[in-house]
Parts: structure tokens; sequence; C-alpha cells
């Protein structure tokens, strides 16, 4: 990746939304993975979030997918569906991803962030939203959702 030319990855990632930046911080991101660690993925939050276009959540999915390190990524997603399953009072990411570590056991962590984005896309989108195909928001979320609709 580092020895492509930025047009080659945008043209890869084309399909992905904001490609132009994403092409600019891939190819950014692999240069520092050769230069400064050897193209070897580092294993620590710090030089992870010190990469180019790499945020606390990507780090956190890294972590977790390609290490196994107990992490619980949180992205709006996850956000969205635990705020609407009340399992959070959060305003942002990052006080979601506190309230699910404290919720939830850390052996559970890795898998259980993938469960819940897997369930989202099926069953609770952001767009097109039914709460009678989302069991869960139906079950101990509805009274919650429903004061926001409402």
């Amino acid at each position: 990746m580092a020895k492509l030319e930025q047009p080659e990855i945008k043209h890869l990632i084309r399909e992905i939304g904001l490609s132009t930046t994403k092409a600019k911080n891939l190819k950014t991101a692999a240069e520092l993975l050769v230069d400064k660690h050897q193209g070897v993925v580092p294993k620590t939050f710090e030089e992870l979030e010190a990469l180019s276009g790499v945020g606390h959540k990507t780090a956190s999915v890294v972590m977790s997918q390609a290490f196994g390190i107990p992490t619980f990524p949180v992205d709006t997603h996850i956000h969205r569906l635990m705020w609407r399953w009340g399992l959070t009072n959060g305003k942002n990411v990052e006080q979601t991803e506190k309230d699910a570590k404290r919720l939830f056991a850390k052996k559970y962590w890795n898998k259980l962030h993938l469960q819940i984005i897997f369930y989202g896309r099926e069953y609770s989108p952001a767009r097109g939203f039914d709460i009678n195909k989302d069991i869960i928001t139906k079950t101990i979320g509805r009274k919650r959702f429903l004061k926001t609709v409402l």
C-alpha cells in the first residue's frame, strides 16, 4: 500500500464513502508502518492512534480482532443501539464504551461488539427502523425509544 499512489488506492476503495480522505490516510499510515514499525502493525493504542486516520475506535477494533486483546469498540451504531436499549445514558461514544465495559464481562467484549453490530444491521437499522422487527428494543427499550419519537 505504501508503494501505491494515492489515486490507485482511491480507485481500490472507491465504493467506500470519503474515499479521497481515506486513500490519503491509508497511504500515509502504510508509509508510517513501513518506516517506523518495519511493516508490523503495532500492538498499543498509543502507536496505533499515531497512525494517520486511526482513531480510538479503529485502534480498538485492531486490538480486539487482530490481537485478541479485550476491548469494546464503540461506533455510532453500537452507541445508538445501546442507547435505544436503555443500556447507556451516554451522550457520546466514549461514555457508551465505559458503560459497555461496566455492564459486560471482559471475556465477552471482543465477540459482543460484533454481535451487536450484526444484530443492528439486520434488526435495528438507523434508517427504516421497525420496532416490531427489533425484539430487544421492543422488549427492554420500548419506553425509552417511544419517548424519543413521540
